[in-house]
């Protein structure tokens, strides 16, 4: 595993730690080695198609990384709708502490438009391997 990767985790779980990013407990709760095999950062687990990391220079992988462990653990329609709130939410929280005021907007945008690609195409990510409860 690439230190930069092993780093952003890490990061992720001082994030959610100091509560500045929301996670369910199964995440807070979750083995480093656990969030290393189910976390990938942002895009599907083996999508070919590239998905930037960062929103105009901001590291988004925070929100992804709490996101891929939802999506890995839910079951039911609700929980894809649950873990693509809290992506969303994740997302402006990440902006609104990493972000000067110019920067803000477009990096809201792009959280948004994350949201919105999740929230549509997402469901075959979610449910794969699934059945619904």
């Amino acid at each position: 595993m690439r230190p930069a990767y092993l780093d952003s985790i890490i990061r992720t779980i001082e994030l959610v730690k100091t509560g500045k990013l929301d996670a369910s407990q199964r995440f807070k709760d979750a083995e480093l080695d656990e969030l290393l095999e189910i976390c990938n950062a942002c895009g599907a687990k083996g999508s070919r198609l590239p998905v930037p990391q960062t929103a105009w220079g901001l590291d988004i992988r925070p929100m992804c990384h709490i996101h891929d462990t939802d999506y890995h653990w839910g079951v039911t329609h609700e929980d894809k709708e649950r873990a693509d709130r809290r992506m969303r939410n994740n997302g402006h929280r990440l902006v609104r502490l990493f972000s000067n005021r110019f920067m803000r907007p477009l990096r809201r945008l792009r959280v948004l438009t994350y949201y919105r690609m999740v929230k549509t195409w997402g469901g075959e990510a979610f449910f794969d391997g699934k059945l619904e409860k």
